[in-house]
């Protein structure tokens, strides 16, 4: 029996990793390794030969994540595995069976619910606007993935949307789900319905998928909604060769349907079941994750993270006057950060909504300070990128290479790149901060690497959406930041009514805000710096009810400055 998948493996995370027969649920914390827990058991099942490549599905929720995946897989040595978003998994096999079934073709997706939303408000003659047509396909999505018809759901929330009455919100639904047919078209939650109802009433189509698929893995458990842990049932039949692995602490999708309670509740659905905790963490600073323990303490499902690592600084928390204030004191942070040579793509700046990050980028960039916001334009979709991988493509074929960094250079040179580094901000930042990244990855391509092999692996990075990271401090909201890590965190908005946001008026809503402050400080490996403002235009605010729990886990910034500043004595 061959160990090599489980070298370098904690012993608890061993554990999991040999763990090869369901049913298996893996708790794991943030920072405490579970892709690689998930990867090496995948590698340890098939190195074994427990487990043949082409049987196993590992279930995630991002293309990205899918993409993570299947590289870590290969770089095990493992090919083969369908490393996919529930959603591509489901829609691979209606496109399968649907001819099967139908003697015709699968319809086509959706490629804009709004746009066909309004067509449906003006059949069904409902005035609206399209803020509102956006909280209504918000309704539809949840309304499906809870897997509610319209009238259940109508009976279940009986409020309208927006400027739209409950009787208006029927209707237009309605119309909706008519145009959808007379086109023969799905939507994106559809598909998984459309799956699930091929596996329910089609047995032969269940055979096929139990017979192709014998080992399921589910990253992410906790953001599974009711219709995807339906298709997983249907999935599994009645075998039990099923992984979990989520953290409860780390559900902030439950607006999108996500429901914990299928990892919580797992060990009660499988008596039987291996529970494997993983706390060990690997990323973050003891001091980071005091605050972390404290803010989810006696929470349902929170573990505890702990680290072998020496105690670095106290993560600080600091007011502001107002929001300008805020943000100039956070762009001053982030700028002393970088003047003591700290890398600022280690470096990133997190809050609540996406309003907040106009005024921090300004104040970086009245700094000089380059800054990117996670969710635009991704790298390999920039033009100069897209175009610089076309032409290295072209050049590819080229004989007499003189070295694959100076390859890639001249290619690039030959565009026009700029190579001087150009002030903060603007179009020919970001040429150049593209530029650059294009030739770190050429630099740390292994040796003998060709012109070809190069290009061919920035499309296969591109398919995966494994993207470098640019030069520049990130700033991202919660939600975008969730699955990444930097060394410096700065977590902006600490405030009643941003982080807890005003709308999370419920138990339940407040509970979904302190994970998603969980989150943004479990991001943080080495400091954490959390600041708010005492007013917002006219409005006063308070701090932020997360911060007063957090007791001796955090200190005033200003204080600790005073304290550096004063004379120390005998």
């Amino acid at each position: 029996m061959s160990d090599r998948s489980l070298v370098g493996l904690d012993e608890a995370q061993r554990e999991a990793a040999s763990t090869l027969r369901g049913p298996v649920c893996v708790l794991a914390g943030a920072g405490t390794g579970k892709t690689r827990v998930i990867t090496h058991r995948i590698a340890h099942g098939v190195d074994t030969g427990a487990y043949s490549p082409s049987r196993v599905m590992a279930v995630t929720f991002t293309s990205k994540a899918a993409g993570e995946m299947r590289g870590r897989l290969r770089a095990l040595g493992v090919e083969g595995v369908a490393a996919r978003t529930f959603h591509a998994a489901a829609l691979a096999q209606v496109n399968f069976f649907w001819p099967q079934l139908a003697a015709d073709t699968a319809p086509t997706i959706v490629d804009s619910k709004i746009r066909l939303l309004a067509q449906a408000a003006d059949a069904a003659r409902v005035r609206t606007d399209n803020t509102t047509l956006r909280d209504v396909a918000s309704r539809i999505e949840h309304r499906k993935v809870t897997m509610r018809t319209i009238d259940q759901d109508a009976a279940d929330r009986p409020h309208g949307v927006g400027g739209l009455e409950l009787s208006a919100l029927v209707d237009l639904q309605r119309a909706y789900e008519k145009l959808k047919d007379e086109r023969r078209q799905i939507d994106f939650e559809d598909v998984l319905l459309a799956c699930a109802g091929m596996l329910e009433s089609e047995p032969r189509v269940a055979a096929a998928v139990h017979e192709q698929y014998r080992h399921f893995t589910v990253d992410e458990f906790q953001d599974v909604s009711p219709v995807q842990n339906r298709l997983l049932e249907l999935w599994l039949g009645d075998r039990r060769d099923l992984c979990v692995v989520g953290d409860a602490s780390q559900t902030i999708y439950s607006f999108a349907g996500a429901d914990p309670q299928y990892l919580l509740g797992f060990a009660g659905r499988f008596p039987d079941a291996r529970v494997v905790r993983l706390e060990h963490n690997y990323r973050s600073d003891p001091a980071v994750l005091d605050v972390a323990n404290a803010l989810m303490r006696d929470r349902p499902g929170a573990l505890r993270l702990v680290s072998d690592a020496a105690r670095g600084p106290q993560p600080t928390v600091a007011a502001y006057a107002d929001d300008a204030a805020e943000a100039d004191g956070i762009a001053a942070a982030v700028a002393a950060q970088v003047a003591r040579g700290v890398d600022p793509r280690r470096i990133a700046v997190l809050y609540r909504a996406n309003a907040q990050s106009a005024p921090i980028l300004a104040a970086l960039a009245g700094r000089g300070i380059p800054a990117t916001v996670l969710g635009g334009t991704r790298f390999f979709d920039l033009p100069e990128v897209r175009q610089a991988v076309l032409a290295l493509r072209g050049a590819a074929v080229a004989p007499g290479e003189a070295g694959l960094v100076r390859a890639v250079r001249d290619v690039l040179r030959s565009l026009g790149l700029t190579e001087e580094p150009p002030p903060a901000g603007g179009a020919l930042r970001d040429q150049w901060e593209a530029r650059a990244a294009l030739l770190r990855l050429a630099e740390e391509a292994p040796d003998g690497t060709s012109l070809r092999a190069f290009a061919d692996g920035l499309l296969a990075r591109a398919k995966d959406q494994h993207e470098p990271s640019m030069r520049t401090v990130t700033l991202a909201t919660l939600h975008a930041a969730k699955g990444l890590e930097w060394d410096h965190v700065h977590l902006a908005g600490m405030s009643e009514g941003l982080l807890p946001i005003s709308y999370a008026s419920t138990l339940e809503g407040v509970d979904e805000e302190r994970r998603l402050a969980y989150v943004g400080v479990t991001r943080a490996a080495r400091s954490l710096s959390l600041t708010w403002a005492r007013s917002s235009g006219h409005r006063d605010r308070q701090p932020s009810r997360f911060l007063r729990e957090l007791g001796t886990s955090i200190e005033d910034a200003a204080g600790a400055r005073a304290r550096r500043a004063a004379p120390s004595r005998p």
